[in-house]
């Protein structure tokens, strides 16, 4: 940590760490870190070597354990943050929070009253604002306000390309803190998308500056088909082109405004988490055939405009899921799929932030999680209202090693101590058989 106290702050569902370097760029030293996927846990802990991370379900945590586990000891937490999945609703005569499949929003609560945070932040899917959604969204605003804490009624839905991200994603944040402290307020769009992609939540106002282009994201970055080591591993030696201001700050070339982060120890000529995917010929043609802006009819992947914002990045889905891949981006001008490092860059992750060694994990990582901007913004009027004056830290930090970017799951399982099956694995149906 720094020699002047941050305050402290804890991330659930942590995943690769979106909002635990959002909260940290707005001046939060994120002490704990929990996260049940260890391919995740070992992906945050390369980022974030001064947090502890619990590779852990919360389900089976408590708030004691994490102060135990981590270097918060008995002081005082700040803000609690995460996004809980959640995947059934209210029926009649039946509470949500009751129903097994929202236990992890019921933990969510739970470990936040067990802290006793001053403040905490709540994430999840849109969706929860709508028809009969909103009940669900009630019922955790009521449990909170009977546990002596008070919540924004007024919830918000943020869209990324508001805040400096050049990605239509919108994500509903609910805001909240102990009775008796100030409510934050949310954050001011100060941003819109170049050419407005059509969605309810992008605020276009005209005294919003245009948000970074896909093109400004990218366009510095080298082209990897000239890398045939990229087939074989995820980084390589190169040189980069002319960058924007908005690939400049992600380089590390400019300072991003109000960036109160610990600056990492990285070789700025080293391009990661760029591992080639090998398209059929067919492929090749059919991406060249389609219109920026439009999706390819067989694959349905989306091809980027170059003088836009990115659609939405997917993360696909876990093994216990199907372990399904979303679709990703065609590339706006070569006829092959976005890297990681593109989709990362049109998250606003920075050069620095490596994530797991194959494309699978690694799109996963970032689809899966918060854009860091997004969250900064959230963050800083936390910080406001806790009456804050973020400092910068003066210590450089390095990474840890990048062995733990390249763990399986069964190694990333061992090397956590937990279950190689702790993410259940994918049961697949037996196939039906016909005796006619």
């Amino acid at each position: 940590m720094s020699e002047i106290q941050r305050p402290i702050g804890v991330d659930l569902f942590a995943g690769a760490g979106g909002m635990s370097l959002g909260f940290e760029q707005a001046g939060f030293d994120i002490l704990a870190a929990i996260e049940i996927d260890p391919v995740h846990c070992a992906t945050h802990e390369f980022n974030f070597p001064l947090s502890s991370v619990l590779c852990k379900s919360v389900a089976e945590l408590t708030g004691e354990e994490i102060r135990k586990c981590s270097a918060i000891g008995e002081r005082g937490i700040d803000v609690v943050f995460g996004g809980s999945p959640c995947q059934g609703f209210s029926m009649i005569g039946k509470r949500a929070l009751d129903d097994p499949r929202n236990t992890l929003v019921f933990h969510f609560l739970r470990i936040v009253l067990e802290l006793q945070p001053k403040y905490f932040v709540f994430e999840n899917v849109p969706g929860l604002t709508v028809g009969k959604h909103q009940n669900f969204l009630q019922e955790i605003i009521e449990e909170f306000s009977k546990s002596n804490y008070e919540v924004e009624a007024n919830y918000s839905v943020l869209n990324a390309s508001n805040f400096g991200v050049p990605q239509d994603r919108s994500r509903l944040f609910l805001l909240g803190c102990q009775k008796g402290l100030t409510l934050p307020k949310y954050p001011q769009a100060f941003t819109k998308p170049p050419l407005s992609r059509k969605s309810k939540y992008i605020v276009n106002s005209p005294e919003l500056v245009n948000c970074p282009t896909v093109w400004d994201a990218i366009g510095d970055l080298p082209e990897i088909e000239k890398f045939p080591e990229l087939l074989r591993r995820d980084w390589v030696w190169s040189e980069y082109g002319k960058p924007s201001n908005y690939s400049s700050i992600l380089r590390g070339l400019l300072q991003l405004t109000g960036d109160y982060s610990y600056e990492r120890i990285f070789d700025t000529r080293i391009i990661t988490s760029s591992i080639r995917t090998h398209h059929s010929l067919e492929s090749v043609r059919r991406f060249q055939q389609t219109k920026p802006g439009e999706t390819e009819a067989i694959s349905h992947f989306y091809k980027l405009n170059s003088d836009s914002v990115s659609n939405t990045l997917r993360a696909g889905t876990a093994s216990n899921r199907g372990a399904f891949t979303s679709p990703r981006p065609i590339h706006p001008i070569v006829p092959r799929c976005i890297t990681v490092r593109e989709a990362a860059r049109l998250h606003s992750y920075p050069d620095w932030f490596r994530f797991h060694a194959t494309k699978w994990h690694g799109f996963r990582q970032v689809g899966n999680s918060v854009p860091p901007l997004l969250a900064k913004a959230v963050a800083k009027e936390i910080a406001i209202a806790l009456g804050v004056n973020p400092v910068k830290p003066k210590n450089r930090i390095s990474l840890a090693s990048d062995s733990l970017l390249r763990f399986t799951m069964s190694q990333a399982a061992d090397y956590y101590a937990v279950s190689a099956h702790i993410i259940e694995p994918r049961v697949r149906e037996a196939k039906k058989v016909s005796f006619v």
